[in-house]
């Protein structure tokens, strides 16, 4: 068959530097939320509390060390590039530039470990793909300003964003202005740095939040095309297909109400104003948002490109309590009886990112980027013909059925830059803080109790993955 993946495809990985850089206190870098969060970030259910918060990191937090990647960058970037990879996608973290956030001076220590990753990037031809926040608000931003609740903080990130697009506008052409920015309706302090408790927290005081973020993401926009016009500039949401339990009208609209509530960033980002859906829902919900001069024509700085997460679908009722929840991801759910769950309980639906990609496309006719997908499990080293490896058909057979979904979507005419996997190498999880919640395609020795040689492994997936780089994609029709 003709090859259905674009030739300059962008096949890679992605990481953020709160979950496998480290050194956490080393060179001046301040502390981020996700340092006294040492259960993850994630509430397990939806309207839970917020997860333990710490007063000062605890040496049970493995996202302090993660998996030493500011001292293994070298021998990091070497694996990904023996895997063919032509984009890696990495954070940079906001308090190794900013420690406490509010400077106005950076820390020049963090912005020259950036600059050797960068370069050491470019010595394999690996284009870099950055989010400028990924989960890593400083802490002292947190604990000081409530986080995006704030209105100050688009200017301290305005400030930031102005620094780094400055000092890396011939080296990144790439960039994402927040990572998963809708999840900071589930999860305000991880995804906002917003320290006040989820259940004292109102819905004013959230969109409030949330619309003070979109503007600083359209402001980084505007600052990064001014700085460098070939700057190609994306967000980056949380995609979640849902769908109805049953065909019964209501449980459609109770589909079309959960997903508007992630539409509502991506229409943001890419049509430059709020959309009318969302104007009832305010009414209802005694929401105003407040405007400071010039929001409005703010938001009209829209985005180049969409990318977005996806690992799973969810199901919708317009009365979920007959059904009981689903243990979802962020944005929770109910279970869906026609799909497998993976041990973590996220449904696996591979058909559902097609969906996902016919729909973001035919919304926005935007150039598409794919910047995480990949299956968390409990993998067992064993020893193999080269040494320790692990015999992981089971994520081969998940990326494998999700890239051909992806390949479906390519004939469907949907524009899709690239695809870059979750946890390329094995990492902290987010939502739990765990290594044993593995994605990689390379085995890390790092154990959930903190022991462990850090040393690395190449898995089964590494070759294959390898392999369909090598092929643009042929290999996943063999």
């Amino acid at each position: 068959m003709s090859n259905v993946f674009p030739e300059n495809f962008l096949w890679g990985g992605a990481t953020a530097a709160n979950q496998f850089e480290g050194a956490y206190n080393l060179d001046g870098k301040g502390l981020s939320v996700q340092d006294v969060t040492p259960n993850g970030g994630v509430p397990a259910n939806p309207g839970d509390k917020n997860p333990l918060i710490t007063e000062q990191p605890t040496e049970d937090n493995l996202k302090l060390e993660g998996i030493d990647f500011y001292h293994r960058y070298k021998e990091d970037i070497a694996l990904f590039a023996e895997m063919g990879f032509k984009v890696f996608r990495m954070s940079i973290a906001w308090s190794r530039i900013f420690p406490n956030g509010d400077e106005t001076e950076p820390n020049e220590a963090g912005l020259a470990f950036y600059d050797k990753v960068f370069d050491e990037l470019a010595k394999y031809g690996i284009e870099p793909l950055v989010t400028l926040s990924h989960y890593e608000t400083p802490l002292y931003l947190a604990r000081k300003y409530n986080g995006w609740a704030n209105r100050e903080l688009i200017g301290f990130y305005e400030n930031y964003v102005r620094t780094v697009f400055t000092r890396y506008k011939d080296k990144v052409k790439y960039w994402l202005t927040f990572n998963e920015v809708n999840s900071v309706l589930h999860a305000p302090f991880m995804s906002g740095g917003i320290a006040t408790p989820v259940e004292e927290l109102s819905k004013q005081d959230l969109y409030q939040a949330v619309h003070h973020e979109l503007v600083a993401s359209a402001s980084a926009t505007k600052i990064g095309h001014e700085i460098n016009p070939d700057f190609k500039i994306g967000c980056m949401v949380l995609a979640m297909p849902a769908y109805g339990m049953t065909s019964n009208p209501l449980d459609q609209l109770a589909v079309r109400e959960f997903e508007n509530q992630n539409y509502l960033f991506s229409d943001i980002h890419a049509r430059g104003k709020y959309p009318n859906y969302i104007k009832r829902y305010f009414e209802e919900n005694g929401i105003d948002i407040q405007f400071a001069e010039g929001d409005e024509d703010m938001l009209k700085n829209t985005v180049d490109f969409i990318s977005f997460s996806y690992y799973m679908s969810v199901a919708q009722a317009h009365n979920p309590e007959e059904y009981g929840s689903g243990r979802g991801n962020v944005l929770g759910g109910l279970t869906n009886p026609y799909l497998e769950s993976s041990e973590w309980g996220w449904q696996i639906d591979p058909v559902g990112l097609r969906l996902v990609l016919n729909d973001f496309y035919d919304r926005y006719q935007l150039p598409l980027f794919i910047v995480e997908n990949g299956l968390g499990a409990k993998d067992v080293l064993v020893e193999g013909p080269n040494g320790p490896t692990v015999e992981d058909d089971y994520r081969i057979d998940y990326l494998q059925k999700h890239l051909v979904q992806v390949g479906e979507a390519l004939k469907d005419g949907v524009e899709l830059w690239g695809y870059t996997t979750w946890g390329p190498i094995d990492l902290v999880s987010a939502s739990t803080a765990e290594l044993s919640k593995r994605y990689g395609f390379i085995y890390v020795d790092r154990n959930d109790d903190g022991s462990g040689t850090l040393a690395r492994y190449k898995k089964k997936s590494f070759a294959w993955y390898k392999d369909v780089i090598a092929t643009n994609g042929q290999a996943l029709y063999k």
